[in-house]
């Protein structure tokens, strides 16, 4: 029988604690700090986000009841809802953020020999409100605003990538921003808004087959959106055979085959399942704190989670994916048994007993 270190701890052991502490350090995190330490405080957020714990009281109770596991799992001082409430607003969100970006780089070595789906030597990221590198599901900047900020105003501090490809929503349009991305010798693959206003120079031959409709050389013709980008662009227009609807898309890479611009929009879609699996599995529905600081303290740790359930699946070669990894380790902290095992276990009685409790509502 194994008798090691629980779920949790094995999970823990991927995180890079000296530069946590390094984090921890460079905002003082531990001034003034005698028994409740900032990384004491980054495992209960953690415990919070895996387990669902929606509140103070939830995570002392919960914790709390396994007392005898929580010195073996890192905690040094004791849990209580005031401690952690007081921490949350006195920590700097600031080390969360930095110990986030960390393993943000980790996780990009763990996934960069990973394939996409486009046929492309340079870096694809897919930008809405945050930007994901498309050789995994690895988010590469992020930054964290109030709902009154315009997403298309982040363009002013997306760090850009020479000669990679970005591809955004309709809802970024703004030529001067996409004219600078342009300057930093980077590539953009825009869906153009219904309203666009352009002048058609010339048009390449195209492959119907392949779902491309047009595919011309143009200029804007507008005042402003003229005097924004004043240089010629790429517009494709694609029809999905798949959805049967048109898109249409405009670049400024006038090289790669125009397919290949409807799929490197398409690839697009790995940053709404980033935040479709952050809201629903990462449980960011009530905050434990009412601060801008507890708030970003909460989101960061959340993101960390992601990363650390990211990197840990690479390591161990699991083969499921990060959703059900998840689940099955937020059922199975407190479990003393190899994460592998555990896994392995799991996937076995599901696929022995495919739905072997499930009614059907049909079955008549």
């Amino acid at each position: 029988m194994y008798s090691g270190k629980t779920v949790f701890k094995q999970l823990l052991q991927f995180l890079p604690r000296y530069e946590f502490n390094l984090c921890v350090s460079r905002y003082r995190g531990e001034h003034w700090v005698k028994k409740f330490s900032t990384y004491d405080q980054f495992l209960c957020l953690a415990y919070a986000q895996m387990a669902g714990r929606e509140s103070l009281r939830d995570i002392e109770t919960c914790l709390n009841s396994h007392q005898e596991k929580l010195y073996h799992i890192g905690f040094r001082g004791d849990v209580s809802r005031t401690t952690l409430a007081d921490a949350s607003e006195r920590k700097d969100w600031r080390i969360f953020q930095d110990f986030g970006r960390v393993l943000i780089r980790m996780a990009q070595k763990e996934y960069q020999s990973d394939s996409i789906a486009v046929e492309l030597t340079q870096p694809l990221y897919a930008f809405d409100s945050t930007t994901i590198d498309l050789r995994g599901p690895i988010p590469t900047w992020v930054a964290i605003t109030t709902g009154k900020v315009h997403d298309v105003r982040m363009l002013d501090h997306l760090p850009v990538e020479k000669d990679a490809f970005y591809a955004m929503d309709r809802g970024y349009v703004d030529f001067a921003r996409l004219y600078a991305i342009h300057q930093q010798w980077a590539f953009f693959v825009v869906r153009a808004k219904d309203n666009l206003k352009c002048k058609r120079l010339y048009s390449n031959p195209k492959d119907k087959e392949t779902g491309v409709r047009a595919d011309q050389i143009i200029t804007l013709v507008t005042q402003k959106s003229k005097k924004g980008y004043p240089e010629k662009l790429r517009l494709v227009s694609f029809v999905d055979k798949e959805r049967n609807k048109r898109f249409v898309f405009f670049t400024n890479n006038f090289e790669i085959p125009a397919e290949t611009i409807a799929a490197v929009y398409k690839q697009r879609w790995q940053v709404e399942l980033f935040f479709k699996w952050i809201k629903q599995h990462l449980r960011i529905k009530s905050f434990i704190g009412t601060s801008v600081n507890a708030v970003k303290s909460q989101i960061w740790v959340a993101l960390c989670i992601y990363l650390l359930v990211a990197i840990t699946k690479k390591k161990l070669r699991i083969q499921c994916s990060l959703y059900t990894f998840l689940q099955i380790l937020e059922v199975n902290l407190f479990e003393k048994k190899p994460i592998s095992s555990l896994v392995a276990d799991a996937l076995k009685r599901n696929y022995d007993n495919p739905d072997s409790n499930q009614l059907n509502l049909f079955a008549y």
